[in-house]
């Protein structure tokens, strides 16, 4: 039975996320030595850069539980990258900063993600030239 359409589509965007993770985590892993999934963690914690974010606030900004991204970032805690402090108004839950080893890292590493995306862009012409359209169907697919 061959699949339909809309599961080649579906194969066609796993297939591309999987090639693009892949060459961001390669380059990051090869000059910093973190993934792009930890990357993306420390993007969402930046976002609050002099508040820190709680982990409800990540889990929404990368698409995983608040649970997973407490067990993700404890690595990233482990290496002096991230800290945990004290929510002020409750005392049960705690807020994710960037440590200032964290933030330095973070931005060398968003020079990375740069470089590396723009390379992807020169070698991929059809989805430069229709950027706006693919980020369009993108995001509408996101919301799913």
């Amino acid at each position: 039975m061959e699949p339909g359409p809309n599961t080649t589509i579906a194969s066609a965007l796993c297939d591309a996320w999987s090639a693009v993770e892949r060459v961001l985590s390669g380059n990051l892993g090869a000059v910093l030595g973190i993934t792009y999934s930890e990357y993306r963690l420390l993007a969402a914690i930046a976002q609050d850069l002099d508040t820190g974010a709680s982990r409800v606030d990540i889990a929404q900004r990368v698409g995983l539980t608040p649970s997973a991204v407490t067990r993700a970032i404890r690595p990233l805690t482990s290496i002096g990258l991230v800290e945990s402090v004290s929510h002020p108004r409750d005392a049960r839950k705690s807020i994710a900063k960037l440590t200032t080893a964290g933030v330095e890292l973070f931005n060398n590493a968003t020079d990375v993600v740069q470089d590396v995306t723009d390379q992807m862009n020169r070698a991929t012409p059809a989805a430069s030239e229709h950027r706006e359209t693919l980020l369009a169907m993108l995001h509408e697919l996101s919301q799913v």
